[in-house]
């Protein structure tokens, strides 16, 4: 079964993509007004936001999971190479951030000036940002889209940093202005951790790691009436988003009739344990002998 959630996900990055673009003018007006750096770099990260919309309305325009003559297991990881591209950006941020405050701390620039109306102002934008991260992490875990989660998941990094950043604001404001480039360094580390998490959890999709232990596959396998063992289990996706299965299947069967049954009962239990699955069974008489449920 081939379920296609592109239209959802464009709708969700649509939404956020004019939300971000939002949050990004206040950060820059406002960071333009106080001369604060740390609220600029932020300023940057929002940049990534939107472009990491955009990036995501063209991945998911190509990440169809229906199979076609060219792609026979479908274009689900071009939205995987989307998230990689979420993490690029977030490293390119990183650098950028790092590299203006070093370059304040080496040159020296005009004192921050602060004021409660600006100070309210990214209180604001701190609601839009938790907003955006809970709607897409809620839309991307129920419709199965990693790059709704993967930009959550920056959108999440991007409540962290503002929170930092305001506490910083709020630090200048009290007469502490070595705050404002101080801060600009975890602000960084908040954000090269948020590109690493997006990576990790994307990486094994494109390299086609193991997705199901073959142990729990061939668990299944045999609680079905009518099967013998099964063998050479291979399995790769990820659970929740598309898995593909391959086994060999010895079953208790004296016709191709019943050995069918019994397949696509295997099939069902497993379709429905991992959900959605493109499964792929060899069927083996009872004679065959083997003692290897994996290469």
């Amino acid at each position: 079964m081939v379920y296609d959630n592109r239209a959802t996900v464009r709708k969700v990055l649509i939404i956020t993509l004019l939300l971000n673009i939002f949050v990004m003018v206040l950060k820059v007006i406002v960071g333009n007004m106080t001369g604060s750096l740390s609220l600029l770099a932020d300023a940057l990260h929002s940049v990534t936001d939107s472009a990491n919309n955009i990036l995501g309305l063209i991945t998911s325009r190509f990440s169809s999971p229906i199979p076609d003559r060219e792609h026979p297991y479908g274009h689900q990881k071009f939205e995987a190479v989307g998230a990689l591209g979420i993490a690029a950006f977030l490293g390119i941020a990183c650098f950028e951030i790092i590299q203006g405050a070093i370059d304040r701390i080496v040159h020296g620039g005009k004192p921050v000036r602060i004021s409660a109306p600006e100070l309210w102002i990214l209180l604001i934008v701190l609601g839009v940002n938790i907003f955006v991260a809970f709607y897409e992490r809620r839309v991307g875990k129920r419709v199965g889209s990693p790059i709704l989660i993967a930009d959550a998941t920056h959108t999440m990094s991007d409540i962290w940093v503002t929170i930092t950043v305001i506490g910083g604001l709020i630090g200048v404001w009290l007469g502490y202005q070595w705050l404002d480039v101080v801060l600009a360094f975890p602000v960084a580390l908040l954000v090269f951790w948020s590109g690493w998490t997006v990576l990790k959890d994307n990486l094994p999709w494109l390299v086609d790691e193991i997705a199901i232990a073959p142990e729990t596959i061939h668990t299944i396998a045999l609680a079905v009436p009518g099967v013998v063992n099964c063998h050479d289990i291979a399995s790769r996706g990820v659970v929740g988003r598309q898995i593909f299965i391959e086994m060999h299947l010895i079953v208790d069967a004296a016709d191709v009739e019943t050995a069918h049954r019994i397949t696509e009962e295997v099939e069902k239990r497993l379709e429905k344990r991992f959900h959605p699955a493109r499964i792929l069974i060899h069927v083996e008489p009872p004679s065959y002998q083997s003692t290897q449920i994996s290469f």
